[in-house]
């Protein structure tokens, strides 16, 4: 079955739920792609809109985890459906207090009659009504530390095991269950336009509160409501953008007339960012390896109101074949990772990456960097990002990059809030999940000393 032809969207939260999760495992697709989708091509209402959201995310945040608590109860084998639905309709029971577990039950019945037949229907009413009489089995039972937690939190062995080699058991562990609780929502506001007071204010006019974060200025945490179809974001005083993302841009710190380079661009978040920091005078090269998605930019900027991003498809690792040499005053490479830390944003990737994928991946964050140096300026800036946690893509690669590169030094991240500044080590800062609600990111910043020095 195509993904065209997949219906959806009936009426139905629970059945919606069930389709976006058999598409998401047959096309590894990514459930927030397909649930953002979803929800704007049928118009749902917000009160199905929130519930569907948290049924397909806590389903396969916690699949692993209802996987093992359903183990005991299904006699056989049963189709893959079948089993998603038990999974739904286990998350809406053991997770959901405000869904009555009989609802739960006489739902997920119903969805199977449709789907199946009265057998299917017969056979998931007797599986869901022995838990409900039993309860789920205690993960007590399982005398591995490492698998228990794998269990507990639903994230592979390796990956657990990764997390506690690199971080300890206590740190880890905290990050694995901040993983699967929902994200703060986070809007940047467009200081060329308003300030955050008026943004604030805005924002409440249309019934949203808004809150100014304590750890980056521009950032508001929004706690109801859709940022996205407020006038204050078709005017553009606003930009939807995680927290940890508005790192990178403030690290890098460029001045207004300063000639600036965002290497691995789409959708324009960072780009954005430096443009408003930079007050929207001097000039952004924006490239990206994607053609179609320099288009997501173009698109941000005239929101915005900024005119001195220029895109351009260029494969950044290419960028010395295209661009001058050392004509660059700052440069950004936010670079592709394994995005191990916006997991509870995109929950798929837990099951999807496999320790090998990290590998290739330094390979790639290395040549960008190897690139960056030759357009860069003698004394210019090089910050170097990503949304993982983990050691080999982060402090791996700025080792193995400063190794290669001894024109390029580290220097230790400027306009960083005092909360974060405290966190940085040898020009490198972890950001963790559990740290202040947002996603895990990591950033450096280097300066190339020339030849000479």
């Amino acid at each position: 079955m195509s993904k065209k032809s997949v219906v959806i969207w009936d009426g139905n939260v629970r059945d919606a739920a069930l389709s976006i999760l058999l598409a998401v495992d047959k096309n590894q697709a990514y459930s927030n792609l397909l649930l953002n989708e979803t929800i704007k091509r049928h118009k749902i209402e917000a009160k199905d809109r929130a519930l569907l959201t948290e049924i397909t995310y806590g389903t396969l945040q916690h699949k692993m985890t209802l996987d093992y608590y359903l183990e005991p109860f299904i006699r056989g084998s049963i189709d893959h459906w079948v089993r998603w639905l038990l999974r739904i309709s286990l998350y809406q029971i053991h997770y959901l207090t405000r869904i009555p577990p009989h609802a739960a039950v006489n739902e997920a019945v119903e969805i199977a009659k449709r789907r199946g037949h009265r057998g299917i229907a017969s056979m998931v009413n007797g599986i869901l009504r022995s838990v409900l009489r039993s309860g789920v089995p205690s993960t007590d039972d399982i005398a591995d530390p490492i698998e228990r937690l794998s269990i507990e939190t639903s994230h592979p062995v390796w990956l657990v095991q990764r997390f506690v080699d690199n971080y300890g058991l206590a740190v880890a562990t905290e990050m694995l269950h901040e993983n699967n609780r929902p994200p703060v929502q986070t809007v940047r506001v467009n200081k060329t336009k308003a300030t955050v007071e008026q943004a604030i204010a805005e924002l409440n006019s249309e019934g949203l509160t808004a809150k100014q974060s304590d750890v980056i200025p521009e950032c508001l945490h929004i706690t109801n409501g859709q940022p996205a179809r407020t006038k204050a974001f078709k005017e553009g005083m606003i930009t939807i953008q995680d927290e940890s993302s508005m790192i990178p841009a403030n690290v890098l710190n460029p001045s207004p007339g300063m000639r600036v380079l965002d290497m691995c661009a789409a959708p324009g978040g960072k780009t954005t960012h430096i443009a408003e920091i930079m007050k929207n005078e001097g000039s952004i090269l924006a490239t990206d390896l994607h053609p179609h998605k320099l288009d997501l930019i173009d698109h941000n900027t005239e929101r915005l109101g900024l005119d001195i991003v220029e895109t351009a498809p260029i494969d950044g690792r290419k960028a010395p074949e295209f661009l001058q040499a050392a004509s660059f005053d700052a440069i950004l490479v936010d670079a592709p990772c394994s995005g191990l830390g916006v997991m509870r944003r995109k929950p798929d990737i837990k099951y999807t990456k496999r320790e090998e994928d990290l590998e290739s991946l330094q390979k790639i964050q290395l040549a960008l960097l190897d690139a960056a140096t030759k357009v860069l300026k003698t004394d210019g800036k090089l910050v170097y990002s990503t949304c993982t946690v983990d050691i080999q893509e982060n402090e791996g690669t700025v080792q193995a990059f400063l190794t290669a590169h001894p024109e390029m030094e580290a220097i230790q991240l400027e306009s960083l809030p005092t909360k974060l500044a405290e966190k940085q080590a040898n020009g490198m800062l972890q950001v963790f999940p559990q740290d202040f609600g947002s996603d895990g990111f990591f950033v450096a910043a280097f300066r190339k000393k020339g030849e000479s020095n």
